[in-house]
């Protein structure tokens, strides 16, 4: 089975949503990205222990950053799957991707646009 979700996803994979570090998400935005979605395991079965709650809070801090500089926070986003639910990653995107067109483009783009112009 072949997922398919929306061609604007850019999967990156790390060995645990631990090594996701709060810097990594902002500069995904700064190279402007328009929205970012963390999927780590379930809490509770991370093989590194305690990874998924590390990227868990680091997602949140993310969200407070955002926010306060006018970005929106609501930008960010974990999810929380199985490896069996591959499926449910697909509807992630697909979510995720409806959402930021609702919240247009990346303020940060929007405004090298204008300075090149």
């Amino acid at each position: 089975m072949r997922l398919q979700y929306p061609d604007t996803i850019r999967v990156v994979r790390v060995p645990c949503t631990g090594k996701v570090d709060i810097i990594h998400i902002l500069r995904s935005f700064e190279k402007g990205a328009d929205g970012v979605y963390v999927v780590g395991c379930m809490e509770g079965d991370c093989r590194f222990n305690n990874g998924n709650i590390r990227a868990k809070k680091r997602v949140a801090l993310a969200k407070k950053i955002l926010d306060t500089i006018g970005i929106g926070g609501e930008r960010v986003q974990m999810f929380n799957l199985s490896s069996a639910e591959g499926p449910k990653f697909a509807q992630y995107a697909v979510e995720m991707t409806d959402k930021i067109k609702e919240l247009g483009a990346n303020p940060i783009k929007k405004a090298f646009k204008k300075k090149a112009a």
